[in-house]
Order: C-alpha cells, then structure tokens, then sequence
C-alpha cells in the first residue's frame, strides 16, 4: 500500500471499521479484522490509534457528522421553523434509510459500552456527541428564522436526541419509513409549538 500521511491513514482505518462491523457487527471489529480490511500492518494501525477504544471514539465522531450533515444541508430560511426542522428530519431519515447498518451499529455500540466499565466513557462520548449535533441544528435552525427558543438549547437537545433515538430504533426495527416520517413531522411541529418563543 502507497504510503499515507496520518490523517488519511487514521479516515481508511475509520472507514474499514465501518465496513467490517456494519457487515459482522460490533464483536467482528478486532484489531486484526480492522487492518486486514484497510489493506494495512498493524504497525500502521499503532502508528495511527493507541488501541482500538480510540478508533471507536473516532468512528463515532465520523457517524455524527455524517448525521448532522444529512439533517443540515437543505435548511431554507423562508420554510420558517418548523420547515427547517422538518427538512432535518426528512435528511436524516434519508440518511437512516441509505446505510442503517451505521445506525444499527451505533446503537450496538451504546449497549455494548453500557456493559463494560471501560468501555462506559464512550457511550457517554457518543450522547454528548448527538447532544452537540443536535444543539448546533436547533441553534442554526432559529437564526436562519430569526427565531428564539423559549428554554436553554442544550435541554431542548437532550429532547430532540430522544425524539430520534426512539425513531431510529423503532424505523431500524419494522422499516416503515412513512410512518416515521410522520411521527417526526408530529413531533415536530409539537416540538416548536411548545418551545419557540413567540416573536415580538
């Protein structure tokens, strides 16, 4: 394999880990399984992580930006608040829909890392994560609006990160992609009826 500089080392490593465990699941991705996918040494996967807890907190770094990006990138001023929000929700949904084995395998993870002790900061990695994203969408959403929210963001966003877990779990179970539309359109427009401030 030509050589890469860290960075770009450290995105295939990422990406192979994706593939071996939405293909084999979370148990699947060994170190071994890892650098066998990305075409690499080991040494090359200690050059680029201290160990696999790393790549993992990587990995979850790279899912929710592919997340935010899919919720962020058709928001339109002039579809006020709740067009804003519900456009998130339909790119997230595409997103779900296009590669639910990287949902799946998030949701894996979390319970996994809620079993082990070592493992507990990164679930706790993950949910701060989702709760920034989510911060960031509520906080872009009302100023392209000229909006305000009517309690703190980050406690909205705790709200909002509930909302989608329980739509992905439920959509990643019976597949039933209208009826999900439609509980986070609901959810929605609840959502900003009950906590965008009124404008003056």
């Amino acid at each position: 394999m030509a050589r890469l500089a860290v960075e770009e080392r450290r995105a295939a490593l990422v990406e192979a880990a994706l593939r071996v465990m939405v293909r084999d699941g979370l148990a699947a991705g060994t170190t071994r399984a890892i650098v066998a996918e990305a075409d690499m040494s080991l040494a090359s996967f200690h050059y680029a992580f201290s160990g696999r807890d790393e790549l993992l907190r990587e990995l979850v770094r790279r899912v929710v930006g592919r997340e935010f990006a899919a919720a962020t990138t058709d928001l339109r001023p002039e579809d006020g608040l709740v067009g804003c929000l519900r456009q998130a929700a339909a790119g997230y949904l595409a997103h779900l829909e296009g590669d639910p084995g990287q949902e799946q395998l998030m949701l894996e993870l979390t319970l996994h890392a809620l079993r082990d002790a070592e493992l507990r900061p990164l679930a706790r990695a993950q949910y701060r994560a989702y709760t920034e994203a989510a911060s960031r969408l509520l906080e872009t959403a009302a100023e392209l609006t000229g909006r305000q929210w009517d309690r703190p963001v980050p406690e909205l966003a705790r709200l909002l990160v509930t909302l989608v877990d329980g739509a992905t779990t439920t959509w990643l179970v019976d597949r039933d992609t209208a009826a999900t539309r439609a509980v986070l359109d609901a959810a929605v427009e609840l959502f900003v009826a009950r906590h965008a401030a009124q404008p003056a």
